[in-house]
Parts: structure tokens; sequence; C-alpha cells
């Protein structure tokens, strides 16, 4: 993971009065104790989660992983606040009921919290750049605008580029550094996705300058993650992220298709990190997958799920399950038959 340096906007902390604690009365009062809304919401109008009464803290579990917001007298950058924290807080949803719960540094130098700090470009500055960095996570407010997005993904030719992509993308990265951090974990990585010590700027110089290897549709999930093992991993892990949320909602709106209906989620009604990940992409999310297709074309739209998952990537993804599902360790990080949807 690199370091990226971008100029400070405005850090959370300045942004939040302690007069936003109000709660607020609900529809049912004398059973429910009264909830109150995140102070974001309050006073910037970009969130839409509650607190429990007695909560000391004004933000959300959500909000409180932003370090550093735009400034918010910028043009549109109000706007583009409100739609990662949008896209952050259904990433975080999905950490929550995977038992992956991240919390916010207590100090720059924490090993094991996670900040993220959003910023916007300033006209004198170079581009800020979009990274991981020890579970800081520096993200371009522009990948909030769709006519930018868009034509970054033309440019690269990138199948799909979304906001909600690239959290997955960086905090698969996080989850790397956070919970795959013992030697043993390091060397099953070095396995499937290959050894994570190869030169990093000189993988990323050579995939820029040479691209893909021929047959990277057979091995990765991604163009992108045959640059290096460490972006194998995060795109993998950002896929199976997806395929998690995905089928976990297609679950929550009952959806049933021919092969039987969607389900993700326990009698209890929590999310099942153990679902074998060949049951869940063979038998529950590319029948998904090829349905969403189908109608993004009768809707005369690209496809929604333009991937492949050939064994290799479902593979990996298994291994990304069972190394994510037995809770993080506290050593030191180690610089650590096709399947399609699209025919």
């Amino acid at each position: 993971m690199l370091a990226f340096s971008a100029p400070p906007d405005t850090s959370i902390d300045t942004a939040i009065d302690t007069d936003t604690r109000v709660p607020w009365t609900p529809l049912n009062a004398g059973s429910t104790p009264a909830l109150r809304p995140c102070a974001n919401r309050v006073k910037h109008g970009v969130c839409n989660w509650m607190l429990d009464p007695d909560d000391p803290e004004a933000l959300c579990r959500s909000c409180r992983l932003t370090r550093i917001i735009p400034v918010l007298d910028g043009d549109g950058n109000l706007a583009r606040w409100q739609k990662i924290e949008q896209a952050k807080r259904r990433l975080v949803l999905t950490l929550l009921a995977l038992d992956l719960v991240p919390e916010p540094k207590t100090a720059p130098d924490d090993p094991t919290g996670l900040d993220f700090h959003l910023l916007d470009t300033l006209p004198t500055e170079a581009a800020v750049k979009t990274g991981h960095d020890r579970g800081t996570i520096t993200l371009n407010i522009a990948e909030a605008d769709d006519d930018a997005r868009e034509a970054i993904r033309v440019r690269l030719g990138e199948p799909s580029r979304t906001l909600l992509g690239h959290l997955r993308h960086e905090v698969s990265h996080y989850l790397q550094y956070r919970w795959v951090s013992d030697e043993a974990s390091a060397e099953s990585c070095r396995a499937d996705f290959g050894d994570e010590r190869e030169d990093y700027a000189a993988a990323l110089m050579r995939h820029y300058e040479a691209g893909p290897p021929t047959d990277w549709s057979l091995r990765f999930v991604s163009a992108y993650a045959s640059v290096h093992p460490w972006e194998d991993w995060a795109e993998t892990c950002a896929h199976y992220l997806l395929v998690i949320d995905a089928a976990q909602t297609a679950t929550a709106w009952g959806l049933s298709l021919h092969g039987g209906p969607v389900n993700v989620v326990s009698s209890a009604g929590e999310l099942s990190a153990q679902l074998p990940i060949a049951e869940l992409v063979i038998e529950q999310w590319l029948p998904l997958a090829q349905f969403l297709n189908a109608m993004n074309r009768s809707l005369g739209m690209c496809d929604a799920y333009p991937f492949l998952l050939p064994p290799s990537v479902v593979k990996k993804m298994a291994l990304v399950q069972a190394l994510l599902t037995r809770g993080p360790h506290v050593e030191q990080p180690a610089d650590c038959a096709m399947l399609t949807a699209s025919n």
C-alpha cells in the first residue's frame, strides 16, 4: 500500500456542535427509547443513521470513521460528501454483518484504526490520489461526480467503476493490513495471490506501460487485479463484499429465481459469513447476476454485472472469507470451468 500526500481540508471534529444531541420522538413513544439522529444529519443533512439516546458520541458509527471532510463552501462539495457517506454507510453495514467491525483511529499512528480523508484537489495542487496507507484511506471526492468517474472508467478500459466499488477496494486493503497480519496468513495469501514482496512501484509501471497479461481473465477478477498481489487481494476481497451485499439485499427483498430463493441470512436473521463461496457464487449469485444483466439489456442499458468468475477467482474468494472470518491478528502486518454472468 502506498502513502499519498494531499492538502488538508476540514477536520470533522471542527464541523460538529454539541447542540446536535437532541432526541427525536418515536411514533410509538412510551414503548421505545427515543433515538437521536447523527449530528451530520442535523448539521449538514448527509447522514440518516440514528444513535441510542445515551450514546456519548455525536456521530454515528459510520460518520466517526471520517476524519477529514471536504471544504463545504466548495462548489458541489456538500453533495459529493453526501454521496460518499451514503456509499460508506452501505459498506460499513456489510462489514458489521460480517463481524469486521472498524473503529476510528485514536491517533495518527494508531496501527489498527480506520480513518477516511475525503479531499478535494486544489487548483494549484496536483490531483489528490485515492489510496490506503496503514489504516488511512484517502479519497478524491471527484469520484462522486458521475461524469468524471465515467470518463476515467472509459480511459482506463474498466468494465465498472463506482463510488461504492472504490470504497470496497480501499477498505479491502485495510482488511488485509488489519485482519491478515501474521506470517501464516501471509503465506496462505502468497500461495494463491502471489508474493506481495514484489516491488509495487515497478509492477504498477509495468501494468500501465504493457497492460495486463493476455490470459488475465482466466486468473483474475479484473485486469487491475493482475498488477500486484496487493491489488489482487483488494479486487478479490472487494468482489467478495459486493457479492455478499447483493445477495443479502436480494434476501431482504424476498427475491426468488427458478433455482430457488436467494438466502444468505440465517434463521436468526443474521448474515451467514460461513456460507461456502462456491454455493453462494454458483447457486445464488450468478443466477441473480444473469437476471440483472438480462433486465438491463431489456432496458437498453449496459450489463449490471460485467465480470467473469473463473474457478481460480472463486478459490481466492474462499481464502478471503476464511482469513477474514478468523478475526484480526495483532502481530506486525506482513507486507502481505468458466463461470460467467455476461453471456
